[in-house]
């Protein structure tokens, strides 16, 4: 590696203020003056955050002098031009106070920071190497903080603060750097390794976890994936990197780690029987982020191959990227045997009713809920049912109706795993290393998985991906022996709203297209008062329509604002059961070779007398 010519340094300066110092030193520097710039964007998540914003202070210096520093945008600032042969360095002091996957959180317990947050881009350097100085907060109070990144350590660094991970690390240029979230602070830790490859888990936060059950799960699932793809794993060592809390939800994916949140409830404990949902949930995740070491970090959409990240990148890809992902998360975790078939099976009923549930499915595509992801599905408001739908939760619908369609109609010697495989072969990151520019385009999915098949799939691709029919998943699921029905539903007459309560009060969060509510004039954020003449709270709702009929006219008072209105509602039939997803055909050679990822082909499919054993038996397909 070439000597570095980026030196950056970050210390947890007042971690009751929530501040980091974090310096960066340019040894050659653009002799009209040196523009520096924070990125607006992290990438895994599509939604501009102006990072600049956190900048509570900024100053530059060169050869022990002050340098003048101007901001010309929201996240660009330019040093007056300096000497040639001096170096610059830019100072400032960054707030951390995002509890999340996507920013910087610094307190007294812990320390924790995405790089995309906190280390200025010159422009320019990009692509030069980098030398990243981790420090430790000044005073006794700190001197148990270790380190845990999965940054490469750059040689020469000796002592107890590298001993606890502080010092020196490497990257081969700004995009490397911020790709590795780092942790600092008192947390427990456990390795493992899976396929060869050296993994870590650290947990900051109060738990009780059992981390020897922890591991175990996660080296099954993590050696499932690097086979999945064929061996070698794409990196030399992975992170895993939880954040314990009282109630939380949320990952993101790096090239050599995830950073993960949860609520501290969801990691197993000791003794704990089974695989219950909430630790189910945890392990989906893990495995979902891992899944994206291949699907998004080395096999990309073409849009993300050279992203530029001050501003927007549009892809209509994602459906595939995160959809595909949420597919495998958990089939990885049943062809593992960490879940049940009839598990399996109740996901992905549960994610059907997910979509089914949003009017929004009939409006937009996942082509288009891909594309306007920056505007719309990371942005929410009290309209989104209406007029979004999930390009994860329809996505890996998609994918599920693709891998249905192409083992029926190649009976069974052609998988969505092997377009994946065939993707990880052409697109991934050791192919665009020698050709670049090879990421996914917006075709490319359609074109490989014809090309594999031998089958004509532009309507399925026209009507899955980019039109708003619903997916025919009843009659796909069939040749699989498997049968998919609604459950009985409710008997009781529909507003067509979604309500959130706060004590007694109950709001209409969402107003559902279509639905009586809305015909009446209801709207989002009207505050409930009574039906007919009997107050309504969270507890009486269910009491008061059930006691009517669909049909039946009554009149709904409500606040708007402050202002007492009423509203003739003319109540809808009641909502539909959750779908149930059934075994009907024990002894399905197709559904076997599916569930278990088997690579052969089946050409005798109803005598293949070797997949013939107890279809509820968990999966082991890791092997």
């Amino acid at each position: 590696m070439k000597p570095a010519q980026i030196v950056y340094r970050i210390r947890p300066s007042r971690p009751e203020a929530h501040l980091f110092e974090v310096r960066c030193t340019l040894a050659t520097v653009d002799p009209a003056g040196q523009r520096f710039a924070l990125p607006a964007w992290i990438p895994g998540s599509y939604l501009i955050r102006d990072f600049a914003r956190h900048v509570v202070a900024i100053r530059a210096e060169a050869a022990g002098k002050p340098v003048a520093l101007a901001k010309i945008d929201k996240h660009t600032w330019q040093a007056a031009p300096v000497n040639k042969t001096a170096s610059l360095t830019v100072i400032c002091e960054v707030y951390a106070w995002d509890l999340s996957v996507r920013g910087a959180h610094l307190d007294q317990t812990h320390a924790f920071f995405n790089g995309s947050s906190v280390f200025l881009r010159p422009l320019g350097g990009e692509r030069l190497p980098c030398l990243v100085d981790l420090q430790p907060p000044l005073g006794d109070r700190y001197r148990d903080w270790r380190v845990a990144t999965a940054l490469a350590p750059a040689s020469g660094v000796k002592g107890s603060a590298r001993a606890r991970g502080f010092g020196l690390y490497r990257a081969a240029n700004y995009d490397e750097l911020i790709d590795h979230p780092v942790e600092m602070g008192r947390f427990a830790l456990a390795s493992f390794s899976a396929c060869g490859v050296p993994h870590r888990v650290a947990i900051s936060g109060r738990h009780d976890c059992d981390l020897d059950r922890l591991t175990a799960d996660l080296t099954r699932i993590c050696e499932y994936q690097i086979r999945f793809f064929g061996e070698p794993a794409p990196m030399p060592n992975y992170l895993f990197l939880v954040t314990a809390v009282g109630d939380g939800y949320g990952g993101l994916e790096h090239r050599a780690s995830s950073a993960l949140l949860c609520a501290r409830d969801d990691l197993p404990y000791a003794g704990m029987k089974g695989t219950p949902e909430r630790y189910r949930t945890f392990l989906g995740l893990c495995s979902h982020e891992y899944f994206h070491s291949w699907n998004v970090k080395r096999i990309k959409p073409a849009a993300f191959t050279a992203c530029d990240l001050g501003s927007e990148n549009y892809t209509t890809l994602l459906w595939a990227f995160e959809g595909f992902t949420s597919y495998y998360d958990d089939l990885t975790l049943l062809r593992c045997g960490t879940i049940t078939v009839d598990d399996w099976l109740g996901l992905i009923a549960a994610t059907i009713d997910r979509v089914d549930r949003d009017p929004g499915r009939q409006r937009q595509s996942v082509a288009e809920s891909s594309f306007d992801a920056w505007t719309k599905y990371y942005r929410p408001d009290e309209n989104t049912p209406n007029e979004v739908v999930s390009y994860y939760a329809k996505g890996s619908l998609v994918a599920l109706a693709l891998d249905l369609t192409l083992r029926a109609g190649t009976n069974g010697r052609c998988s969505l795993d092997q377009l994946m495989r065939a993707l990880w072969q052409r697109h991934g990151e050791h192919e665009r290393e020698r050709h670049p520019g090879i990421g996914v385009g917006d075709d490319d999915i359609r074109l490989l998985a014809e090309e594999l098949s031998g089958l004509d799939l532009a309507s399925f691709f026209a009507k899955a991906v980019h039109g708003t029919a619903e997916l025919p998943l009843a009659r796909l699921l069939k040749p699989f022996g498997i049968r998919l029905r609604r459950g009985k539903g409710s008997v009781t007459p529909s507003l067509g709203v979604k309500t959130s309560a706060s004590g007694d009060e109950l709001k209409l969060a969402t107003v559902y297209q279509g639905s009586p509510a809305q015909a009446a004039g209801l709207s989002a954020g009207d505050l409930l008062i009574a039906i007919d003449g009997l107050r309504l709270t969270p507890s009486t709702l269910e009491r008061l329509l059930c006691r009517r009929q669909a049909g039946t006219l009554v009149t709904v008072h409500a606040f708007r604002r402050d202002e007492l209105m009423a509203f003739s509602v003319r109540l809808g039939p009641p909502t539909a059961g959750k779908h149930r997803l059934r075994i009907k055909q024990q002894g399905n050679a197709l559904r076997k070779a599916w569930l278990r990822g088997q690579p052969a082909v089946l050409d005798e499919l109803g005598d293949d007398r070797r997949l013939l054993d107890d279809d509820r038996r968990a999966p082991s397909a890791c092997r």
